[in-house]
């Protein structure tokens, strides 16, 4: 099986897409036509919104795996709806690797070393239950918070060799009080630039024969000026960029993500897609009765866009 940096520049290029849509279910956001499929139509309970969240996931990937190559579902929408709706995630997993996505878990963890392995094992790993080998998740790649320190990423990495899965590193974050901490001046460098450093270090050992590593990072659009010092401290790493779309990143933000051979980057949006029809030009056009159409448009929309940016790049 071929390194999982590898395996991202294949499906991008397959694609020509280095959109990942992300798959952050809000129910009350779900089209009424999807909650009225008669196979889930029941009182509300947690399996009820569970059922609902598969459904529309599924729909969702059916439209989108022409246009992208990548999903990446939040676990917090489905721990919302507990046993229910981490069934509905690991189901959505499935289904989107049956259509032949990557798919990136956003779990965000990090913890001591061997709680971290458990993590590793659980999402990008195997189980060994007595003579049988199992997966729980078997997702493609993770996100990782590197709080703890290096021994609480070991797990991640060492598990990412081992399966020739990916993982993503918290480095600069897009939420708006992220510079808090991320921010400090730690001797002559941000905490982030550090964070980047060791991402790199990190990565050399999970280098692909395309030239970028397994070891990727956590980069947010909406903070554009640095991105351009974070693209030359992690130049073999992937990124991956949240922040466009409704938190109010633009093509232009993004462009030093990318490297001269315009990969190095993919770029995340979840609301913007999955709830086109409630936003311009699409809520007018279209509304909440055509929701499937508004989702097509956007990621068109949004795969030209970043197309543009990638030529002016290279």
């Amino acid at each position: 099986m071929e390194n999982f940096a590898d395996r991202l520049i294949a499906t991008i290029r397959r694609k020509n897409s280095c959109v990942v849509v992300g798959l952050d279910p809000y129910f009350k956001l779900i089209p009424d036509a999807v909650k009225k499929k008669p196979i889930i139509s029941h009182k509300p309970s947690l399996e009820y919104a569970a059922r609902v969240i598969l459904e529309f996931n599924l729909q969702v990937i059916d439209l989108i795996s022409p246009y992208v190559g990548i999903v990446k579902p939040q676990i917090a929408f489905y721990e919302l709806y507990g046993w229910w709706g981490i069934w509905a995630y690991a189901e959505t997993i499935k289904y989107a690797k049956h259509k032949e996505l990557i798919v990136i878990g956003d779990v965000k963890r990090g913890d001591v070393p061997s709680t971290a392995e458990a993590y590793a094992e659980a999402h990008i790993g195997e189980v060994h239950i007595d003579d049988i080998i199992e997966t729980a998740f078997a997702a493609d790649a993770v996100t990782v918070n590197p709080f703890l320190g290096s021994d609480s990423l070991l797990p991640f990495i060492q598990t990412a060799k081992k399966h020739n899965k990916g993982i993503f590193v918290l480095v600069k974050t897009s939420n708006p009080l992220s510079g808090e901490f991320q921010d400090l001046l730690c001797g002559e460098m941000k905490l982030h630039e550090i964070i980047a450093q060791k991402t790199h270090e990190w990565g050399k050992d999970l280098t692909g024969k395309g030239g970028y590593s397994a070891v990727g990072a956590v980069v947010g659009a909406t903070y554009s000026q640095e991105i351009e010092i974070l693209r030359k401290i992690m130049p073999s790493a992937f990124f991956l960029v949240p922040g466009y779309g409704t938190q109010g990143a633009t093509a232009n933000d993004i462009k030093y993500c990318f490297n001269p051979d315009g990969l190095g980057a993919i770029i995340n949006a979840s609301r913007s897609i999955l709830y086109a029809y409630n936003n311009p030009p699409w809520k007018e056009k279209y509304g909440i009765n055509a929701w499937k159409d508004a989702t097509q448009e956007a990621v068109i929309k949004m795969n030209e866009e970043i197309r543009e940016v990638i030529v002016n790049v290279k």
